[in-house]
């Protein structure tokens, strides 16, 4: 009799964790004829006027400013913007590597996005096809296929729904029956002792602190080629809202790989004594 296969999720966050920087930078931004600093900082004069949700408004402000400079933003037009995003190292095989690691092990590996970045620009990145699900801020579009408006806006303390959601077996975003219905810890799809987040940034406590304290592990990366920025990666280990921090570099035996074979190990032995 074949043993049951342990069910794992990874959820990423997108910007500064897949990906150097903010994937608006990469062709976006540049082709409004902007500089990134021009952009944000309006992003940020657009929020304080109207004391408005910071995703919200560089969604808006995406919008009008590629109305201003005559950008197309049809959804395939976000899907070639996210085509030249820059990956970080070992990002490309990853998938694939630590999946042959998890069916080694009797494991059902899953990966999700859990981002405030663009959902469509994601679906335009060649490693798209390697996640169940994109939770990703997204637009609306109308009947000629142009974006409209935002559907989703996904915020720092939004993204912890979307654990609930793979927790519970929740997945799809407009039906909310199961993910505000009782479901005993034992029923539960991916239990959150089952889960990995990996994230860089502020709008990323909430999701490591949520997975952390259920029993999860966290991953905080940082971006090596910057300063400063590993400072701030320890620190959310010191401050107990990650369990480690690693360089995002993904590549074969990195501290990453070496981490997450290693916490696949662990959920795989706890589930064989348990009986599972």
């Amino acid at each position: 009799m074949s043993k049951k296969l342990i069910p794992i999720a990874i959820a990423y966050d997108f910007d500064g964790t897949l990906a150097p920087g903010n994937m608006q930078e990469y062709d976006f931004i540049p082709a409004l004829n902007m500089m990134s600093k021009e952009f944000w900082k309006s992003v940020n004069e657009i929020a304080q006027q109207h004391e408005m949700d910071q995703i919200l408004a560089y969604m808006w402000a995406m919008l009008r400013q590629a109305d201003k400079a005559d950008i197309r933003v049809h959804k395939s037009d976000f899907k070639n913007f996210g085509k030249n995003i820059t990956l970080f190292p070992g990002v490309s095989d990853w998938f694939k590597r630590i999946n042959a690691y998890a069916r080694s092990k009797g494991v059902r590996l899953q990966h999700f996005i859990i981002s405030s970045g663009i959902r469509e620009m994601v679906e335009g990145t060649p490693i798209n096809k390697e996640f169940k699900k994109v939770y990703a801020s997204g637009f609306m579009f109308d009947h000629n296929g142009v974006a409209c408006w935002p559907a989703l806006a996904v915020n720092y303390t939004t993204k912890t729904q979307y654990l609930f959601r793979i927790n519970k077996g929740s997945l799809d975003v407009h039906d909310n029956s199961v993910i505000n219905k009782f479901v005993p810890k034992d029923q539960r799809p991916v239990p959150f002792e089952n889960m990995i987040f990996i994230g860089d940034g502020e709008t990323d406590i909430p999701c490591m602190r949520l997975v952390k304290d259920q029993g999860g592990h966290s991953i905080a990366v940082y971006n090596s080629s910057k300063r400063g920025v590993k400072k701030h990666a320890d620190q959310l280990v010191e401050n107990d809202r990650a369990t480690l921090a690693a360089p995002a570099d993904f590549q074969d035996g990195s501290t990453i790989d070496g981490c997450v074979k290693a916490i696949i190990d662990k959920v795989e032995a706890a589930a064989r004594i348990r009986g599972v």
